[in-house]
Parts: C-alpha cells; sequence; structure tokens
C-alpha cells in the first residue's frame, strides 16, 4: 500500500509520545525497581495498542494488510522473547543494579529502534531493485534456523560476544570503574568520563540491531510493505523492556522455545524461497497466503510455551523427588 507521508509522521510522532509519556511516569521520583504490576500493565497496555493499530488497519486497508500487520508483529515479538535472554545475561555481567536496569533498556531499545529504521529503509530499496535478494534472505533464515537449533542442542544459547561498537565505545571513551547513579557522563577532577551505564546501553542497543540481522528478513518474508514492517519491529520493541521485567525467571523455563523460533524461521525462509520461484513464473512454486503464515506462527509458539512449561514442571517434580530420596538415606 502507499501512506502518505503525513501518515508515517503521525505513526512515529504517536509512538514517540507514547514512549515520553512511559518514560516520565517510570522515572518520577527516586530511582526504583520496576513493580510486577507495572510491568504488567504497561505490557498489556503495549499489546492493546497493537491490536488497536491492527484494527485500525484491517478497518482503512482490509483484511489482507492487517493480517501481514499481525503475523509480522507475533513474528517479531516472539523473537524478542529471545533477545532477552541475552538481555538478562548482559544485565548480570555488568550488574546493573535492579532499580536502573528499565532506564538501560529503554535507552537501548530506542537506539535498535532508530538502527533498525535505517536497517528497513535500506532492505525495502534493495528489495525493489534486486528481487534476487529473496533467495538470500530465503536462505538465510534457513541457514539461521538450523545454527539456532545446533547452538541450543551445544548449550550456547547464552553465550554473550562484545560486538565491534562495543569494544570501540570502551577504547574511545574513559569509563568510571563503577556506577554514578543512572548518569551516563560525569565530571571528575575537570575531566569527563563515560559510566558503565552508557556502556551497558551500547551492548543493549548493539545487540538487538544484530537480533536485527535474523528479524527482518523474517519479517520482509511475511510482508513488502516498509510501513507494516517498521511498525510491526516498532510496536513489538515498545512493550519489550516491560516483558523483561514481567517474564523475569519465566525465561529460564522457556526450555524449547529456540526449537519454536527456529522453526518459524524456518518456515518463513521456505516460504520467501518459494514466492520468489513462483514471481519468476516457476510454475510448481506455490504462494503462501498470510493466513497459513499467521496460524503457523501462531500455534508454534503456543505449543513451544506449552511443552516449554509442562518440560519445567517435570523436571521440578523429579528434582524434588530426588532430594526427599537423598533425604530419606
Amino acid at each position: 500500500m502507499t501512506v502518505p507521508v503525513w501518515a508515517w509522521i503521525a505513526v512515529i510522532g504517536g509512538l514517540l509520545l507514547v514512549i515520553a509519556i512511559d518514560l516520565w511516569i517510570v522515572d518520577r521520583g527516586e530511582a526504583r525497581e520496576f513493580s510486577m504490576r507495572q510491568a504488567t500493565y504497561w505490557v498489556s497496555f503495549y499489546i492493546a495498542l497493537a491490536v488497536a493499530f491492527g484494527v485500525l488497519l484491517w478497518v482503512t486497508e482490509g483484511g489482507g494488510k492487517a493480517g501481514e500487520f499481525f503475523a509480522g508483529y507475533i513474528t517479531e515479538y516472539s523473537l524478542s522473547v529471545d533477545n532477552l535472554f541475552i538481555f538478562f545475561i548482559i544485565m548480570s555481567r555488568f550488574a546493573v543494579p535492579k532499580q536502573y536496569q528499565h532506564k538501560v533498556l529503554l535507552v537501548g531499545i530506542l537506539m535498535a529502534l532508530v538502527m533498525r529504521g535505517i536497517f528497513i529503509a535500506l532492505g525495502a530499496a534493495a528489495l525493489e531493485r534486486f528481487s534476487w535478494l529473496f533467495y538470500v534472505f530465503g536462505a538465510f533464515l534457513v541457514y539461521t534456523a538450523i545454527n539456532i537449533v545446533r547452538q541450543h542442542l551445544k548449550g550456547d544459547d547464552e553465550d554473550f560476544q562484545e560486538n565491534a561498537v562495543l569494544r570501540w565505545v570502551r577504547k574511545a571513551f574513559p569509563t568510571t570503574p563503577d556506577y554514578v547513579g543512572s548518569k551516563i557522563m560525569v565530571k571528575i577532577h575537570g575531566r569527563r568520563l563515560v559510566t558503565p551505564m552508557l556502556i551497558v546501553m551500547v551492548a543493549i542497543g548493539t545487540t538487538d540491531l544484530l537480533f536485527a540481522l535474523d528479524s527482518i528478513p523474517a519479517i520482509f518474508g511475511l510482508t513488502k510493505d516498509p510501513f507494516i514492517v517498521f511498525t510491526a519491529n516498532a510496536f513489538a520493541l515498545m512493550g519489550l523492556r516491560q516483558l523483561y521485567f514481567l517474564l523475569g525467571g519465566l525465561l529460564q523455563r522457556l526450555v524449547y522455545i529456540s526449537y519454536g523460533l527456529a522453526f518459524i524461521l524456518g518456515f518463513i525462509g521456505v516460504k520467501l524461497v518459494l514466492e520468489a520461484l513462483h514471481a519468476s513464473n516457476v510454475s510448481w512454486a506455490p504462494t503462501v497466503p498470510i493466513q497459513l503464515s499467521l496460524a503457523v506462527i501462531g500455534v508454534t509458539m503456543v505449543v513451544t510455551t506449552v511443552a516449554s512449561l509442562l518440560k519445567s514442571r517435570s523436571d521440578a517434580r523429579k528434582s524434588v523427588k530426588s532430594a526427599s530420596q537423598s533425604g530419606a538415606s
């Protein structure tokens, strides 16, 4: 669909306004931990906001575009859950005080949103000129899916490697040894220093951008519309920091989440290749309707979550039984 400039401005302005209100409400007064009640409220609010936007698309553009948005949103949100594992590791590695974690996540996610917007614009322009990139995206997603399963089987899910941008920031800017409240820069003895808070924000933002290397091709496999690609990413990212606190220890119980995400990425990768072949007039290559994509994504995440929780419950029971037997002996 052709989206007028005013619609882009209205959507981006509205998103920024909501985030600004969110930040103002959360950051009033002294720094404090993000409560479960706050997290539940904001996650529910952002999901409702995404649903309302999808309904608005349905009314104005029809079910097809709305279906593309919901499929893209669910995919991006699902992939974001996987990102939270790494965010937990980053927070632990840099020993971020709990009362400042929500601010780190917000700034890092805003950085990621800006960088993703640039990435989406470049990707959309490239796909318009070079249709063969769909084959590349499709093959990359299938490769990524296989790699996710291999890493999970090896137990490498929790590895975090500092990227080039983060290493450069460490070298380029003198840093204080400890946190100075929530400040990212301080002046000590006439010398300006950055605090570990800035390093963590860069780590979150750039790590999320690296995840976009998977998620952006994935959503382009569901829709070719840059407006829907951007809004689906934006709505998924907006509720990510609240989801971080809401899920908490539950993330550790989602033992099969990697398999579900790998299946989704593999499915979208195959879909991309088939649609590229169909566009090249290959008679046997079918097109995959967005309704089927939405159903596959939704069912996969439900099955993965339920299976994970059942597995965790079973393991917990076995652990209690084993402990009781050991105590009795």
